[in-house]
């Protein structure tokens, strides 16, 4: 396995450089979350407790306290599982985010790879699961692919633990194929972020949903007070009603800002994507891809390598979704890079 699987977007982002390698909603925190999470520092003296915080998303998902547990970032999450887990034939499918396959080996695991087509436009056939995985891992919608998988569910079977990567799904519009709320479901785990639409990346928070035996055995695997007092305050906010529908417009919002995105590369030769984009980046095709990253970089914009990703090449590029002027920029200098 040659891919760089702990490169990440983060890596691309230089002084200058309009920053499209990495997928945080732009403008974020909004004020009035900073605010709340202000509030929170006055209690810096006391160990953090959860309760509130834990029942904040339980609510919001329509579940038992019991099945959910806060994490530092989605990727404590996926650690957190190859350390607790023994499974005896683990797959991840790909390309996706590459922490959960390095998590798993780390912990000395044999990981097995799906590596999802472009002719297919990436989207998953639960077929090519092998029956007997135990363990699974995919993202919905995915990272890099942008694509939105309908019937992970299928995926659920007696024996067998599968992990659904939801860190994007708010970026999406009534977060069709959701299985969050599915609660009482044996082996599901569903991971979230608040990274990417509240933009606190340096907070690290995210949760995981799961059966309350799963939670325990988890939680187990942490140490004490694993999540700070304010990012338990920015739990409790981003699943206010408020949070709610600023996340519901700003999906919206989004979904307009990728549709501009993709006639924008449509009209440039060279360019090719694939599949139904439904996350908030993009994942294209350009001959020489490496070579108009970093040509791009010259020009003033950053953008997210692909060949890190399992299944992909130096030929792939992501590129995160933003505002209509800075999309126009970044079109124009990516055709005169092509020319």
């Amino acid at each position: 396995m040659t891919e760089a699987l702990d490169h990440h977007g983060d890596q691309e982002v230089g002084d200058g450089l309009v920053d499209l390698a990495v997928n945080v909603r732009t403008g974020t925190p909004p004020a009035w979350l900073r605010d709340e999470i202000a509030a929170s520092l006055g209690g810096l003296a006391a160990y953090p407790r959860q309760d509130e915080a834990v029942t904040a998303v339980a609510a919001k998902h329509g579940r038992p306290t019991g099945e959910v547990l806060l994490t530092a970032g989605a990727a404590e999450a996926f650690v957190l599982l190859a350390r607790a887990l023994r499974p005896r034939r683990a797959v991840v499918v790909h390309p996706q985010f590459t922490e959960p396959e390095a998590a798993l080996l780390t912990a000395g695991h044999r990981v097995e790879r799906v590596l999802l087509r472009p002719e297919d436009g990436f989207r998953l056939d639960p077929a090519r699961v092998p029956d007997d995985a135990d363990l699974v891992v995919v993202g919905n919608p995915t990272n890099p692919t942008s694509v939105l998988h309908p019937g992970l569910d299928r995926l659920v079977r007696p024996g067998r633990v599968l992990v659904v990567d939801e860190a994007f799904m708010d970026a999406v519009p009534g977060e069709p194929h959701s299985l969050a709320g599915r609660a009482g479901v044996r082996g599901l785990v569903v991971v979230r972020s608040l990274t990417k639409t509240w933009g606190l990346a340096g907070l690290r928070i995210g949760y995981l949903l799961a059966m309350s035996d799963l939670v325990e055995q988890l939680g187990a695997a942490q140490p004490p007070w694993p999540v700070s007092a304010p990012a338990l305050a920015a739990v409790v906010a981003c699943c206010s009603d408020r949070a709610a529908k600023e996340s519901a417009e700003a999906a919206v919002e989004t979904g307009r800002q990728r549709a501009y995105l993709l006639r924008k590369l449509s009209a440039l030769a060279g360019v090719t994507t694939y599949g139904e984009p439904r996350a908030p980046f993009v994942l294209i095709r350009t001959p020489d891809g490496n070579q108009v990253r970093k040509a791009l970089r010259t020009k003033g914009f950053a953008v997210r390598r692909g060949d890190t990703f399992p299944g992909l090449g130096p030929d792939w590029l992501r590129i995160a979704v933003r505002p209509e002027p800075v999309m126009d920029t970044f079109a124009d200098a990516l055709m005169e890079v092509l020319d």
